[in-house]
């Protein structure tokens, strides 16, 4: 765990998609001390149709290079933790691919221990 689910206009290269899902998985490492080999990330375009976004919302002024990053976590992390987080993951992306701090949106979605199974059919957290 987490569980990475990152969403972006359609177009951008393979080497640019998976600049972003590294640089969200060192972060995570570096902040959340997500271990190694602990990666679970999807990468979702779309077609302009099906993205859509306020260009302005809370005065940030964003552009179609947005990407949208929503983690899904164990409920056991602290808000500084979570700031850490979140500027670790716009650092990296800032440094590659490139992203501008204004166009990474990220969402953290927190769920109980007892709600992952990573495979077996098996609740791995529960003790």
């Amino acid at each position: 765990m987490p569980l990475v689910r990152i969403s972006l206009k359609r177009g951008k290269p393979a080497a640019y998609r998976k600049a972003i899902a590294d640089s969200v998985y060192q972060a995570m490492i570096e902040t959340f001390g997500v271990p190694e080999n602990d990666r679970f990330i999807v990468t979702h375009q779309h077609d302009d149709d099906d993205f859509s976004y306020s260009p302005d919302y809370l005065g940030i002024q964003r552009t179609d290079d947005l990407v949208l990053i929503q983690l899904t976590v164990s409920n056991t992390r602290g808000v500084e933790q979570k700031q850490k987080l979140y500027r670790g993951i716009v650092d990296r992306l800032t440094a590659s691919p490139g992203l501008r701090p204004e166009d990474v949106f990220i969402n953290l979605v927190e769920v109980l221990p007892e709600n992952w199974s990573f495979g077996n059919g098996v609740a791995q957290y529960v003790k």
